[in-house]
């Protein structure tokens, strides 16, 4: 699934595009992947502006001026700049110089049009790439969750995901089970820098392509070779030399070291 890193670096990729045209006409060819009627959206849609473009968490938000169109990626989700549809396309914006195509072949991403943020998309946390660090440890210190999960959970800190959460606890040296409010000061505040470190160079290398990721152009991003634990399984720690080890934490595939990460 698309991470913060790379929904980041698709709408910088859209923003010098689409920022400031109209949308001609809209057509769905699938209303699965639509919240909400697909005649009603398209007519609300057509005839508006793309004020701007930006990104809350995962999501990308088109401010309209009024109205919001809001699209998440799911799994395999991608918004391209293109010529012509293909077998894949589920939307379709017509625009005023521009072909902007919705693709998605397992059909997991939404497209969302209302006039407010919707509840989903505004409740979420704070961003993990501009928190403060005083603030990311006063939300640590609250919970007694698994550190793992509870930077997944998008209600606690929005765009994190599986990739970035195992190698930003891997460069802190944190256990992916380690319980959040027993981390020492220093080690949150390393988790911190870290996070923040490697989503910035992700977004400098265009996100991960680790499956069929590309940025709103169709050009692949670089960030998996810089990867030290993800999907790493087997494979000498970058540190220490041990394998790479690959266990479930609250369900989820987590990669880690279990020399280097302590709980």
């Amino acid at each position: 699934m698309p991470e913060l890193p790379e929904v980041e670096t698709v709408v910088r990729a859209l923003r010098p595009h689409v920022a400031g045209q109209r949308i001609l006409s809209v057509e769905f060819r699938q209303p699965r992947i639509l919240s909400g009627s697909p005649g009603r959206a398209a007519r609300l849609l057509a005839g508006r502006r793309i004020a701007a473009v930006s990104r809350h968490g995962k999501f990308i938000v088109f401010d309209l001026e009024g109205l919001y169109l809001i699209v998440h990626l799911g799994m395999t989700g991608r918004l391209l700049l293109a010529r012509e549809p293909w077998k894949h396309t589920h939307a379709v914006f017509r625009l005023e110089r521009d072909l902007l195509l919705y693709d998605d072949p397992r059909q997991f991403g939404r497209i969302e049009v209302s006039e407010t943020l919707p509840a989903r998309v505004a409740s979420l946390g704070p961003d993990a790439l501009s928190v403060e660090a005083a603030d990311f440890a006063g939300l640590l210190r609250a919970r007694r969750s698994m550190i793992k999960p509870l930077l997944l959970n998008q209600r606690f800190l929005r765009g994190m995901g599986n990739i970035y959460t195992d190698e930003a606890l891997y460069r802190a040296g944190i256990h992916p089970r380690a319980i959040a409010s027993r981390l020492s000061r220093p080690r949150v505040l390393r988790l911190h820098a870290a996070m923040r470190q490697i989503l910035e160079a992700a977004i400098r290398q265009g996100g991960s392509s680790v499956s069929d990721y590309v940025d709103a152009e169709g050009r692949k991003g670089f960030f998996q070779f810089e990867h030290r634990v993800y999907q790493k399984t087997g494979e000498p720690c970058p540190g220490c030399g041990r394998p790479i080890r690959r266990i479930l934490v609250a369900q989820r595939a987590t990669h880690y070291c279990p020399k280097c990460q302590r709980p």
